[in-house]
């Protein structure tokens, strides 16, 4: 049962992170776009969101920033890869 709530996180965080970054090569204004749809919800709604995907919605908030690129780049590639490697199904 572990190994398959494993998979699951591990496949739906994936995707997630997938989805973020052909949306970063291909589309950023659809990253802009879903951070005002997620600010624009209600405050219970936004923080059931951003406990269920929190490494992708991090993510979403370190892009959204002033900060230079290659800052945010760094920190948006680092943090993916660090959720997929964490979320890597292993066995026990």
């Amino acid at each position: 049962m572990n190994m398959i709530i494993n998979i699951g996180a591990f496949a739906i965080l994936g995707i997630l992170w997938l989805g973020f970054a052909a949306a970063l090569i291909f589309n950023q204004a659809l990253l802009d776009t879903t951070w005002q749809m997620l600010r624009g919800l209600p405050l219970i709604v936004q923080s059931m969101i951003w406990l269920l995907v929190l490494p992708v919605a991090a993510g979403l908030w370190i892009w959204e920033t002033s900060w230079p690129l290659w800052l945010r780049l760094v920190l948006v590639i680092g943090l993916g890869w660090v959720t997929i490697y964490t979320f890597f199904p292993r066995r026990a």
